[in-house]
């Protein structure tokens, strides 16, 4: 079990790789402009020139996951300091048994799913984030 401290530094750690541009942008697409609703609006956007952000976002919070999953980091401090991981997962749960199964990929963001769905209110949680996204996202729309 590592201690608070090795959890905060490994905390800061993740949270300077979330700067790096590249990924920066990726993260604000995923957040502001990726909604899928169907399938088929999923398989467009990994179709398209978006599929590296897609990828991009995932796979870094799949990997920060598994240092939860693997015990480097406590997941209550690592919840806590990367609440954006709810709202990252809320919007591909939909879609993940058919990722898994489309893609031959069982274990397709599993470190993330474990880590948002062990949270005793996980699912108010996302919910929550997602209907706060909806909401700014119609606002910003508006004139």
């Amino acid at each position: 079990m590592p201690t608070p401290f090795e959890s905060a530094l490994l905390n800061l750690k993740l949270f300077d790789l979330r700067r790096e541009p590249v990924l920066r942008e990726a993260r604000a697409w995923f957040i502001r402009d990726f909604n899928p609703e169907t399938l088929a609006d999923l398989d467009v956007v990994i179709s398209s020139d978006r599929n590296a952000s897609f990828r991009m976002v995932l796979g870094y919070w799949d990997m920060a996951a598994s240092l939860v999953t693997s015990g480097a980091i406590d997941a209550g401090a690592f919840r806590a300091a990367h609440g954006e991981i709810f709202l990252t997962f809320a919007k591909v749960r939909p879609f993940v048994d058919d990722i898994r199964r489309l893609s031959d990929e069982p274990e397709f963001c599993a470190h993330l799913e474990k880590v948002v769905m062990s949270d005793p209110n996980a699912l108010a949680i996302m919910a929550r984030r997602l209907a706060g996204m909806r909401a700014v996202t119609r606002q910003a729309g508006e004139p």
